[in-house]
C-alpha cells in the first residue's frame, strides 16, 4: 500500500463523519478557527517531520511515496493533520461535546 492510499483513506473517513455530523444537526464548525488550526498543523506537520527526517529517526522508501515533497517531508504527511482538523471538531459535535450536562 502506497501513503497515498492510506492518506486518502484517513480523508475520506474524516470527510464522512463530518458529514455525518452536520446531517445530524451538529452546529457547522467556525471555519477561521478551522482554518487557523490547520495551518499551525501543517507548519508544525513541515518543521518537526523535517527535523526528524534530517535527524535519520525515519524515512521513506521511494516507492511508496508520490515523490512529491515540501522540503524533505513527503505531501503525504500533511494529510493526517488536515483529517485531525476535519474529523476531531466532528467527532466532538456527535459525541455531545461542549453541552450542558
Amino acid at each position: 500500500m502506497t501513503y497515498v492510499l492510506l492518506a486518502a483513506g484517513f480523508l475520506v473517513l474524516a470527510a464522512a463523519v463530518a458529514v455525518v455530523a452536520r446531517r445530524a444537526g451538529a452546529p457547522a464548525a467556525g471555519w477561521r478557527a478551522l482554518a487557523l488550526a490547520a495551518g499551525a498543523l501543517l507548519v508544525l506537520t513541515a518543521v518537526f517531520d523535517a527535523a526528524m527526517i534530517a535527524a535519520g529517526l525515519f524515512t521513506y522508501a521511494g516507492e511508496h511515496v508520490s515523490g512529491l515533497r515540501i522540503g524533505l517531508v513527503p505531501v503525504e504527511d500533511f494529510s493526517y493533520p488536515l483529517a485531525a482538523v476535519v474529523l476531531l471538531p466532528a467527532l466532538w459535535s456527535l459525541l455531545g461535546g461542549g453541552r450542558a450536562r
